[in-house]
Formats: C-alpha cells, sequence, structure tokens
C-alpha cells in the first residue's frame, strides 16, 4: 500500500505544482487518511517539495480507527504539548524556502490560518480547495473491497436483528443492538449513528432512536452502516410489525421501491448526477409526495459517509466508473410513518453488468 499511498501524493504534488504552489497542507483527517494510510488524532500532512512528512501532537496508538500508516513516510512528532501541528508543518516549508503553501481553506479556522500567517509571513497561502476530495472520488479496487466487507457487515448485522424479537422493545434499544452487532462481526463502528424509526416516526431522514416502543403494524425502517478500515457503507430498509401490511402501506412501500429502483438503473458512467435524482425523484413526485421529499437522493460514501457526489436537483457533473454511491429515496406521511429503502452501489459500466449492489438485505416488504 505504501506505493498506493506515494502515487496519491505524487498526483496531489503536481496538482499543486500546476497551480503555481510549492507545497501542500492537508488538515482535513479524511484526505490526510486518503493520502497517508491513518489519521491520527490532530495529525497533518505536508506534502513538500523535496519530501511528505506528518506532522502529529503525539504518537499514534495503533488503534485500529486511526488505520495502518505509510511506513515509508516520515512522522513528526511534536514535543510541546499543545503545539498545532498544522504551524509546525507550515514552519518546516517556510524553512526549505517553499514559496507558496496551498491549505484546505474549506477546513481551516481563520485562527488557525491566521497562525500560519504569522509563524511564515513571506510564505504565499493559497486555497487548495477540495483537490484531494475529488481526487477521492473514484475508488480504486483495494477501496471498493473495504466498501464491500462494511456493506457484508451491516447486512449481517440487520439479518440477525429480523430473526429477533422486535415487539415491545425500544427504538434506541434496537438502534444499540445494531451497533454492537457490527463490531461483533468486524466492523471499527457503526459508519454513523444508527437510527430506527417505528410507527409514526418511521421513514423520517436520519432520524434519531426514541424511547418508543414497537407495536404490531408498525412500520419500521431501519438505516445503518459499517466503518471497515475507514470505509463507510450505508443499507436502509423498512419492514411491518407482525402482521399482514395494511393496503395503504403496501402502496407505499410499492412507490418507494419503484422509486429506488428507477435511481439504481440509472446509475450508469456519464450519467449526470441531477438525471439520477430526477429518476428517482420523478416517481414520488409524480404520485404527489414532491414537497416533503429530502434535497438529495443519494451521495457519495468512502472514507466520510457522506461525500461527494451529491446526487441532487442542482448537482452538476456526471458520474464516473468504480464511483460509489447511496440511493435512498423516502416518503414519510406525518402521523403515519413511512418508507425509506437505502443501498450503497458502484457505477460499473454495463458491460461490467452495470452498477455492482453492495448491500444485498432482501428489499421485499416483510412482516416480522
Amino acid at each position: 500500500m505504501s506505493d498506493v499511498y506515494a502515487a496519491r501524493r505524487g498526483l496531489l504534488r503536481d496538482r499543486c505544482a500546476a497551480a503555481g504552489n510549492s507545497a501542500a497542507l492537508i488538515t482535513r483527517p479524511a484526505n490526510v487518511r486518503y493520502l497517508t494510510g491513518a489519521s491520527p488524532l490532530d495529525a497533518v500532512l505536508l506534502v513538500g517539495p523535496a519530501e511528505d512528512v506528518m506532522f502529529c501532537a503525539g504518537a499514534p496508538t495503533g488503534e485500529a480507527d486511526e488505520g495502518r500508516l505509510d511506513e515509508h513516510l516520515r512522522l513528526s512528532v511534536l514535543p510541546s504539548p499543545g503545539a498545532d501541528p498544522a504551524v509546525a508543518a507550515a514552519d518546516m516549508a517556510a524553512s526549505v524556502r517553499a514559496e507558496s503553501l496551498a491549505v484546505e481553506e474549506h477546513h481551516l479556522t481563520v485562527g488557525r490560518h491566521r497562525a500560519l500567517h504569522s509563524v511564515a509571513p513571506r510564505l504565499r497561502l493559497a486555497d487548495l480547495g477540495s483537490a484531494v476530495e475529488q481526487q477521492r472520488l473514484v475508488k480504486d479496487e483495494d477501496e471498493i473491497a473495504c466498501l464491500r466487507i462494511a456493506a457484508e457487515i451491516a447486512d449481517q448485522a440487520l439479518g440477525e436483528l429480523l430473526e429477533s424479537i422486535l415487539v415491545g422493545r425500544t427504538e434506541r434499544h434496537l438502534a444499540l443492538e445494531l451497533e454492537r452487532r457490527l463490531v461483533d462481526h468486524g466492523a471499527d463502528g457503526p459508519a454513523f449513528p444508527t437510527s430506527v424509526g417505528t410507527g409514526p416516526h418511521s421513514g423520517r431522514s436520519r432520524h434519531r432512536p426514541s424511547d418508543r416502543r414497537v407495536e404490531e403494524g408498525d412500520f419500521l425502517s431501519v438505516c445503518l452502516g459499517a466503518n471497515y478500515r475507514g470505509y463507510r457503507c450505508e443499507i436502509g430498509r423498512t419492514f411491518v410489525i407482525g402482521t399482514t401490511p395494511a393496503d395503504w402501506q403496501i402502496e407505499l412501500y410499492d412507490l418507494v421501491f419503484a422509486a429506488q429502483r428507477a435511481g439504481r438503473e440509472s446509475l450508469l458512467p456519464g450519467a449526470a448526477y441531477r438525471d439520477v435524482d430526477r429518476a428517482a425523484r420523478s416517481v414520488l413526485d409524480s404520485a404527489g409526495h414532491g414537497e416533503a421529499l429530502a434535497g438529495w437522493m443519494g451521495h457519495g460514501v468512502g472514507l466520510e459517509i457522506d461525500e461527494d457526489p451529491q446526487l441532487a436537483p442542482t448537482a452538476m457533473g456526471k458520474l464516473d466508473a468504480c464511483v460509489p454511491v447511496t440511493v435512498e429515496p423516502g416518503v414519510h406521511l406525518p402521523g403515519r410513518g413511512g418508507v425509506r429503502i437505502d443501498d450503497t452501489l458502484v457505477v460499473r459500466p454495463e458491460a461490467d453488468g452495470g452498477p455492482e449492489l453492495l448491500t444485498i438485505t432482501t428489499k421485499e416488504l416483510l412482516a416480522l
């Protein structure tokens, strides 16, 4: 993997040079991990004209959630407690006579930006923008393999929950159990706070679990994801509890399922982000649910659970192959509940079979 990380840093270095910048300072943790294999607490990366150096306030712990650092990368642990690794990196850039330093202005605080300028007043600070995020869009097969394992773990955790007794248990209890099962099956932890909604809470986007108990006849919607070696997936399903679904539940479920299928089928290289959103959204809009829909029908996943691309009505850009995204339409009827169906997929060309579905738990409307 050392060669992979070195190649990623090399691409960034070339991009900086093309923009007239001598070096780059990476402070956003996900970007640090992408370029080095690890992101210890408060670590930053200097991609320099001569060498690349990671600066840390303290020695890496070696914990799984930090990742495994590129063994060929120079590591500098600051000797003074409370010292800022970003300031130390800027000081080094100035000492090797770099003329300009590209920084992630979207991540730096104003105070930290001022501190960089103070320690190296002759160093011109430029905005790196989202250069690393754009580089992260297309995943290599090792990254996709991590996402595939994360999806398998999430499928396992959800499948085991569906085999247990659910009536009478609280949303909060079910969410905690799901997160425990993720870890039991090999996840570093949940990819995001697990959402469990029952009855009138079901179908809400990112609903925070409450002490409401599962009742017979409820819709139960679950959204969870696993974090495996830093890579995060997402799955969402909706079920009916303990009885044959009511007519309105079947109708609403079939509608959301049709929207989700339309979105999934549109995931091909070259498809515009907004067209994928439109494919799913138009199904729900035509049924009269347009005003209550979320602002997007899906998003990218990887080292963060909500990263580019955004599959939204105003999003600009087109999909490339090997870009993992979610497709997650949902409808919530106030006071009654609703349906969400959410999958993680990888964009693949039609010649390779089309989009690769990573989360495979059944989307049949089950009565549990």
